[in-house]
């Protein structure tokens, strides 16, 4: 999975950007409401830069994060230094794989939100990440998850082209409009993030 890991280095920078601006990502009221049912302590697996972390930390509640992105969680830790004494006091990061970190610690519930299990590219990695979900599931707790539900007609079109897949403000108070690009190919997917000052690409593994 490093070629995965490896691209966060580039994709972390504009993450919270570009999943801010995709539209049809609505799954946070649905974890903010499980959150607030079961209270606490809760275990995010997969947490990025905390866009569901940070929201349920802002409810009141303990919760534990873990990445095995070292950049991800730097935008993480940069963004909790900006909050609140108390949302600061509710989070607990740790960097591990999914496959096989263990805290010796249960959680009430787990959640896994958006696509961390997509990453997973074999069912030898699907069962060990959900074995090391059920290592920290107490008894009578609850795991909730999402995975992407693939439309293959989609998947398969366009091969070779490169597709505009939504734009945002690299801040909100500036001109410059970020752009993210893919380009499938039989064996890889080429995101490219351009701005009228600059231009990267680079490749992960096909989901």
């Amino acid at each position: 999975m490093r070629s995965a890991t490896d691209s966060y280095s580039v994709t972390a920078k504009y993450y919270d950007g570009a999943y801010a601006a995709k539209q049809d990502l609505v799954d946070l009221p649905f974890y903010l409401e499980l959150a607030e049912q079961i209270s606490g302590p809760i275990l995010e697996v997969a947490c990025g830069t905390g866009r569901v972390l940070l929201a349920i930390a802002r409810k009141g509640i303990e919760i534990h994060g873990v990445d095995n992105s070292r950049p991800m969680l730097k935008i993480l830790e940069n963004a909790l230094a900006l909050e609140s004494q108390d949302v600061g006091h509710r989070v607990t990061l740790h960097e591990g794989d999914m496959r096989d970190f263990r805290l010796g610690k249960k959680f009430p519930l787990i959640i896994i939100p958006f696509r961390p299990m997509q990453h997973m590219h074999s069912v030898e990695d699907q069962l060990s990440a959900l074995t090391t979900a059920a290592a920290h599931l107490s008894d009578g707790g609850i795991l909730a998850f999402d995975v992407f539900y693939p439309k293959f007609d989609v998947l398969t079109s366009r091969m070779g082209e490169e597709v505009m897949e939504f734009e945002w403000k690299s801040s909100p108070d500036s001109t410059d409009i970020v752009r993210r690009y893919f380009r499938r190919t039989r064996s890889t997917r080429s995101i490219r993030f351009s701005t009228s000052r600059f231009f990267i690409a680079h490749y992960v593994a096909a989901s």
